[in-house]
């Protein structure tokens, strides 16, 4: 039991870190990794490894780890469903793109997605020209939603930026 506490208390603390930190550097979304992302993921997730369990490499301290995280993600999704602040804090508010044709450019670089991203995802929803559109959102969980004629069609798509690998030669 000695062995275990330490491993719990240290696995929370890893994990409020890397939440706080991953929203603090302007992560939004993890809808489409790119390589840089994937990458950094997991090299975070190998060097705080031991920080969490220390010289104890065994199956329970393993599993004690796990647990701790498993347990510490439920309480937080539940904080974050029964308090509007904690939500807020945690995962941010949406952001108006386009109010009447209009960019907001304040929140295109708040949410850092560029002028050719937001016309790729206009286009997507099945607008041309984003005069047309009549509001699009940045929602918290990364997806981008757009009204369009006069209001009246609203269509939800996930924001995805194409990434391209080129072949080696």
């Amino acid at each position: 039991m000695e062995e275990i506490v330490p491993i719990v208390i240290r696995s929370v603390a890893v994990y409020v870190f890397i939440i706080i930190a991953i929203r603090l550097f302007g992560k939004k979304e993890l809808t489409q990794l790119s390589i840089i992302d994937l990458v950094f993921i997991l090299l975070i997730s190998n060097s705080v490894q031991s920080a969490m369990i220390g010289d104890n490499n065994t199956l329970i301290g393993g599993l004690t780890a796990a647990t701790a995280l498993f347990c510490t993600n439920w309480i937080l999704k539940n904080l974050i469903f029964r308090s509007s602040s904690i939500s807020r804090f945690m995962q941010g508010n949406p952001l108006m793109l386009i109010y009447h044709g209009k960019i907001i450019k304040k929140h295109l670089d708040e949410a850092k997605i560029s002028h050719e991203e937001l016309e790729a995802a206009i286009r997507e929803h099945g607008v041309k020209d984003i005069s047309q559109v009549d509001l699009a959102v940045l929602e918290i969980d990364g997806n981008i939603s757009v009204l369009s004629q006069n209001f009246s069609r609203q269509t939800v798509k996930r924001r995805r930026v194409q990434k391209q690998l080129l072949p080696i030669s």
